[in-house]
């Protein structure tokens, strides 16, 4: 018995085609990867930057029409840009620390501890290096964590639709985090510091060639309240913003635990601890050096103390009586 061939389908002109919404397309193999499984989508575990996307309520693997969680967003580059900032920054916090508080509790004399200071100093106070190791991140670090922050603020007001000042007073500001509330406390403490030490004698006397250890042990001798308040703010804010910051940047906060840890609880305690413990050691040995040592070598005689009242004179609420 001979087979039947299989009746043959009719063929469809284009027009009737195109009608029932049938297209014939030449075959192509998938050979691109979606955009949104590329590598660099997702944020790599520990990097730090979960954190800011979490603080803002949104999960780290989603990404908006805002582009907040984008690879190549504002917040993708103003995140970088404070986190390699406090990097660089933070080569000449290692100096400054060695100088004003591991030399002199090393060797136990200030006017022994200026020699390395005096040694040392030029290298991060050079015309290029200052502006490049100290200035340029510190600016960069604070300008980005602002802007930061006002970004977030912004793309929530659109988000919510925001237009009139009512509805704009009814959305709450991103939450501040403990690391930056410590950071706008820092600022005040640090400028201060920087114009006692660099701004005023510049404009008083043309350099800054007689700002030793000894004029912060001068301004102990005379001011010892105020300077021992303000030495003990300034240190342990910034190394709790410093220790906490980092721990951000590497991972390390007990916010950034992963859920799926079988001892969430008992890690977010251990880390907590860590990080603060860390910080109590530095903050401990940075206080030791700079009042045990510094702060307690006394006043400058002869000339150069009557320099270093001239100076402290032009300081508010830190006049000579």
């Amino acid at each position: 018995m001979a087979s039947q061939k299989p009746p043959a389908l009719p063929m469809l002109r284009d027009e009737e085609a195109g009608v029932m919404g049938l297209t014939e397309v030449e075959p192509s193999p998938v050979d691109e990867t979606p955009a949104e499984f590329k590598e660099g989508y997702f944020p790599s575990a520990g990097n730090g930057e979960r954190d800011g996307q979490e603080e803002f309520g949104l999960p780290r693997t989603t990404t908006t029409t805002l582009g907040l969680g984008g690879s190549h967003g504002p917040v993708w580059w103003l995140t970088r840009l404070q986190k390699y900032s406090s990097y660089a920054f933070g080569v000449f916090t290692a100096f400054h620390i060695a100088n004003t508080s591991l030399i002199p509790l090393a060797v136990r004399s200030v006017p022994e501890a200026n020699r390395y200071l005096l040694l040392t100093r030029p290298y991060y106070q050079s015309t290029l290096a200052e502006p490049l190791v100290v200035a340029l991140p510190l600016l960069a670090h604070i300008t980005s964590g602002v802007a930061l922050r006002l970004y977030r603020r912004s793309q929530a007001l659109q988000r919510y639709g925001a237009e009139t000042r009512t509805d704009k007073r009814s959305i709450p500001w991103p939450a501040l985090s403990g690391t930056s509330l410590l950071g706008y406390i820092l600022l005040p403490l640090a400028s201060f510091h920087v114009w006692t030490t660099r701004i005023l004698p510049l404009y008083m006397h043309g350099d800054n060639s007689l700002i030793s250890l000894s004029y912060i042990s001068h301004g102990f001798a005379t001011h010892p309240f105020i300077s021992f308040a303000g030495f003990t703010a300034l240190v342990g804010t910034g190394v709790w913003h410093f220790a906490w910051g980092v721990a951000q940047w590497m991972g390390w906060k007990p916010s950034q635990v992963s859920p799926y840890s079988e001892q969430r609880d008992l890690d977010k305690k251990r880390r907590w601890y860590g990080i603060n413990s860390v910080a109590a050691l530095v903050a401990s040995v940075w206080l030791a050096g700079g009042l045990g040592v510094v702060g307690r070598a006394g006043k400058t005689v002869g000339w150069i103390g009557r320099e270093f009242d001239e100076l402290y004179r032009y300081i508010p609420f830190m006049h000579s009586s």
